[in-house]
């Protein structure tokens, strides 16, 4: 049976992200935010109402804005999906199931719990009997949830306040460039 590429694709993305769904909301959201910052800087390249002097202000605004939005939410979130997977990995957070295979084999793996000498990623690998479905499944539950709240912190707290600050000092520069009107001389008072 033939497939079509749509299907095809639909399946590799299934395959790649099925175990690590945290990775695809970086991927995805990073892919976001630069489309939106390409369509906001279009937006004001291609508005015939936006005169050219303004067009000067507005695209490096933009373009600040965009670095911003993508810099942070990459960042901050693929920060926070690696130090919960890395927590994951060495056990300092783990299922109940996990937990209950550590504290049996304690003479393996008791002082290592926590540690990153630990790396239950390998420990699968070696022995049969570890609950991998159990830790799989619980690695990218969290790592996804922290991802998201990562998402959330980095979109609407860190980048609006790095942004404002950026922009406003924009501004001020913008502003102190821009040629001073002459006082005319009517309006002088002695």
């Amino acid at each position: 049976m033939n497939s079509s590429p749509l299907q095809k694709g639909l399946e590799w993305v299934y395959q790649n992200f099925k175990k690590n769904t945290a990775t695809m909301l970086v991927l995805t959201g990073t892919i976001g935010w630069g489309l939106s910052s390409l369509a906001q800087v279009g937006a004001v390249l291609f508005n015939p109402k936006i005169q050219k002097e303004q067009k000067g202000f507005l695209v490096p605004q933009a373009l600040l804005d965009a670095a911003v939005n993508i810099g942070c939410f990459f960042a901050i979130t693929q920060s926070a999906k690696k130090i919960i997977s890395k927590l994951a990995s060495t056990g300092k957070i783990a299922p109940s199931k996990v937990r209950t295979f550590l504290n049996k084999n304690k003479d393996l793996y008791g002082d290592k719990v926590g540690k990153l000498s630990l790396d239950l990623d390998e420990v699968i690998k070696q022995d049969p009997k570890f609950p991998k479905e159990s830790y799989y499944s619980y690695k990218n539950y969290v790592t996804t949830m922290g991802t998201i709240g990562a998402s959330i912190l980095s979109s609407n707290i860190v980048t609006p306040i790095l942004r404002n600050s950026m922009a406003s000092d924009m501004q001020k520069k913008y502003l102190d460039k821009r040629p001073q009107p002459l006082p005319s001389s009517g309006s002088m008072k002695i």
